[in-house]
Parts: C-alpha cells; structure tokens; sequence
C-alpha cells in the first residue's frame, strides 16, 4: 500500500513526497482513511509506529475549508509533554507547507505575548499542553466553543503524569458533536475508561500487542552487584565497548539526571542533560543539539521518553530500572525505529528486583544477560557473574547466624549482646524504657502513733460507675530533712 491509495489530497501526497515517505506504516493505513470519513479512531500501537502522522495528515485535508475565528481554534491537540506538543507542531509545518493552516503551541516556558497574538488573528490547529491551556482559559484568552476536531495523544502518558482531571475539564468546554481521535500506547482500565467517556462508536485500530517492545530492539540486562558509583562504572565500559554513535540514558529521577551526567562530562564523554526542571530555552536548544549530533550522550527523565521522533538513536540505556513497567516499553522505543535495529541496556541493582521482576511479567520472557566487560552481550550470563568495578555475590559477606536464645540472666552476663548499649542509652535519657526506683519509706517519728494515712490497708475498691480520685493522698513533705516531726504525724481530733 502507498499513501496515495489512502484518499490524501495532492497537496499532502506531494508534502510526504518531499519527506521522502512513499510506504505508510500500519496504524497510518488502517487509522488515516477513517480519520477522513469523520468517524472517532481508538488508537493503540506502541511508540515509534508513526502515531503523529496517523492524524497530522487527514486534519491537514478536513481542515483545507474553512476559516478560523479570533480566540476560536477550529480543531485541538493536547499531549503530556511540551517537547511531544513542539514536535507535533513541526508535523504539521511539515506536512502542511502546500496548505494555508495557521498554527498556535500552547506550552510552559513561552511567552505569553506570541501566543496571545497568534490566538487573536485566528488558528486552525491549536496544541497545546493542558495545564498552558487551561491558563489562557480562564484568563479568557481562548473559547472552545468551536472545534470540530480533538485529538488526545499519549494518553496513557497523560494518566501517569496527573493530568485526567485537567483533560476531563477541557473535554467538558467542547462542543458536544465534534471528532475525537484518542491515542495510547498501552490502554490501562483508566485509559479505557476514558476513552469509553469521549469517544463515540469510535474505530478501535490496534497494530501490537499493547504493552509489547519492538522486534528490532535488542534487549540486554546487567545485573550490577555494588551501588551507584559501580553502576555508572558499568555504564560508562558498555558505551566505550559498544562504540555508541547516538544514545539516551534514562534516570528515574531528576538529581540522578544531574549525577549521570556530570559524571560522564567528567570522564570525557559528549554528553547533554535534559529534564523537566530545566527552562523551556535550555530543553528545546538540548533537544536540538541532540538531534543534529553535536552531542553523542543525553541523559533524561522520562520526559523524553513519549512521542519524540529521534531515528538516529542506536542505543537506549535503562540506568534505572523504570518505575512503571510500561515505560521500559517507551524508553527502548527510542531505539530501532523506522526500521533501523537499535540495542537497549538495563542496569539493575539487588534493590531493583521487584521493579525488574514486573518488567519481565510485561513482556511475558526473560531479558537475556550479559557482562559490562563482555565481547558477546548476547550470550546469557548466570545470575552469579560479576561485572568490572562491582562486587560478586561470592565475595558478599555472609549474614551472621542468629544468636541461640538465652536467659536474662545469661544475657546480662554476655557484654557483647546488642540490646545492652540500647538499654543504656535509654537509661541516660529518662525514656519510657527506663523502670522507676520505688521512692524509700518515710521514717516516722518513735513513739509516733500510726495514721490512718500511712498505715496499711487493702486496695480500695469502687462500685460500677464510680469515678476514679483524681489524686492520690498527699505525701509528708520533705522540707524537714530525712525525720518528719511527729507533731505532723498526730491526728487532729475535731469537736
């Protein structure tokens, strides 16, 4: 099948042309003609498989007629990520050269001004992030009242990132008769949910598997015995044994995006950062020197993980294992795409097995090992082998035994028991541990008549319902040394 068996206009025909695309892939063929009949496409196929295109090139022709009104945009695109929205918007620069569409991206990080300018003269195609979007909402910059086309990409990415609550209440802005076109890699119970709320009598195209990785990624995991400092060791002799041409390194978390990557800077390595905190300028100029090859390395959070198109990637590395398994599939997706093989490295510490144990439950097989230092990473290692710079479970030092239970008397003979510093401790601070010494009795006086005070009775006993003192007998004061007078000590007798 070519794309022009799928009912494009010349014009968007001649633009793919010019990319140098003749050959659609298979969520292109099978979504874009039901996208030009008007009907609402379900959309799930894992990253990489050309998703963007799948809607880009039919809006570009639903949208030829027509003309947008001020603070009006004729269609709606929202994604997760500001870098998802920029390239989207470059999609349809793209695509849409022969076309007279106008264009708006709503994103953090942007001026308020050139957006508000490009709103009043009217666009065709809005996209936008949703948090930016609800902003200009509410400032009154921007009416959803006629669009005729909504497309929510990434949505499962939209779920784990919080952002449902913000695409239900723009979902509840538009017009109720409109076109939705909703797209997922993976479809979760709550992104199905969703897409049943709407979605109507849509089109369901599913290419893969949900969840599944792509067959032209080789996948490898490295079982790192030590920490962290040994795990970027690792890392560092697998980029220098590959020969790595272009590669992403993922971190879970954003101080580990910083730590990777100045490590790898220090060790002489072309290397570049790229994260959420990092202001909008800085992301889209990292981005861009990724893209032309100035850097070799870019160390990110998974915020690149989702949609970015970068098909000269050969290699992904899994610094941490993913948190969701799910976004082992996005990461490796990086790699391998339009046909080109890529190879995909995790590195996985002891303390990583559960999240590592759900990576393999999702993709239903084993992750084949191999060594940091090995020639042949295909081969698998047994779970026993050490890499460079870590330490083998055979050298790990055995746990002590536990000790044979003893008696209190016998513990408190045994200086070395652990629970004896404890105690003392407890003992200096007064805590609750601490068992109080029973104050000694008072002496009274010689010959000093008992009170009935002092002298010993049974415990008093309280009938139901009966409240308990609110304190207990007042003690002789001890203000006169260790001998209470006797005089104190003397009942009064009252008349």
């Amino acid at each position: 099948m070519h794309f022009s068996d799928l009912g494009l206009s010349p014009e968007v025909l001649n633009a793919v042309a010019d990319v140098g695309y003749t050959t659609p892939t298979p969520i292109q063929a099978q979504a874009i003609p039901h996208v030009l009949m008007g009907r609402d496409v379900l959309g799930c196929a894992q990253t990489g498989t050309g998703k963007t295109a799948s809607f880009t090139l039919p809006m570009i022709d639903i949208l030829a007629s027509g003309r947008a009104k001020a603070r009006m945009p004729r269609s709606l695109i929202i994604t997760p990520t500001r870098e998802l929205a920029t390239q989207i918007s470059e999609n349809f620069d793209l695509y849409g050269k022969n076309s007279k569409l106008s264009m708006a991206l709503l994103i953090g990080g942007s001026s308020f001004v050139e957006q508000n300018k490009r709103l009043d003269r009217g666009v065709d195609v809005l996209i936008a992030t949703p948090g930016r979007l609800l902003d200009l909402y509410e400032r009154g910059k921007i009416l959803l009242a006629d669009v005729k086309i909504l497309v929510i990409d990434e949505a499962d990415r939209m779920l784990d990132m919080g952002f449902i609550p913000d695409v239900e209440r723009i979902v509840g802005l538009l017009p109720k008769i409109r076109q939705t076109l909703f797209f997922s890699a993976t479809m979760p119970r709550e992104v199905r949910r969703l897409a049943d709320a709407f979605l109507m009598n849509p089109k369901e195209i599913s290419v893969d598997p949900p969840s599944s990785a792509a067959e032209t990624v080789e996948q490898f995991l490295v079982k790192v015995h030590g920490d962290q400092k040994q795990k970027r060791a690792a890392l560092r002799a697998i980029i220098e044994r590959e020969g790595v041409k272009s590669a992403l390194i993922f971190c879970n978390r954003k101080r580990d995006v910083d730590v990777v990557f100045k490590s790898l800077k220090r060790h002489g390595f072309s290397v570049a950062a790229l994260h959420g905190d990092m202001a909008q300028p800085v992301r889209t100029a990292t981005l861009e020197s990724f893209k032309t090859e100035e850097v070799r390395l870019l160390v990110c959070s998974d915020v690149a993980a989702r949609g970015l198109d970068l098909p000269a990637v050969s290699h992904v590395f899994n610094f941490d294992v993913p948190v969701h398994a799910e976004d082992y599939v996005h990461r490796i997706g990086r790699t391998g795409r339009a046909g080109r093989s890529g190879r995909s490295y995790t590195l996985a510490l002891p303390m990583e097995n559960k999240a590592l144990a759900a990576v393999t439950r999702l993709l239903g097989r084993e992750i084949p090992r191999a060594h940091a230092d090995s020639e042949t990473p295909a081969t698998p290692v047994a779970d026993s082998a050490a890499i460079p710079h870590a330490t083998p479970e055979t050298t790990a030092p055995k746990a002590a035994a536990p000790a044979d239970p003893v008696s209190p008397g016998e513990a408190a003979a045994q200086p070395g028991r652990e629970d004896k510093p404890t105690t003392r401790r407890r003992s200096r601070r007064g805590g609750a541990g601490r068992k109080r010494a029973a104050p000694p009795p008072a002496e009274v006086a010689e010959g000093a008549p008992e009170t009935p005070a002092r002298a010993a009775a049974p415990a008093p006993t309280r009938s139901r319902g009966e409240s308990r003192p609110s304190a207990m007998p007042c003690q002789p004061t001890p203000s006169f040394g260790e001998h209470t007078p006797a005089f104190i000590l003397r009942p009064v007798r009252v008349a």
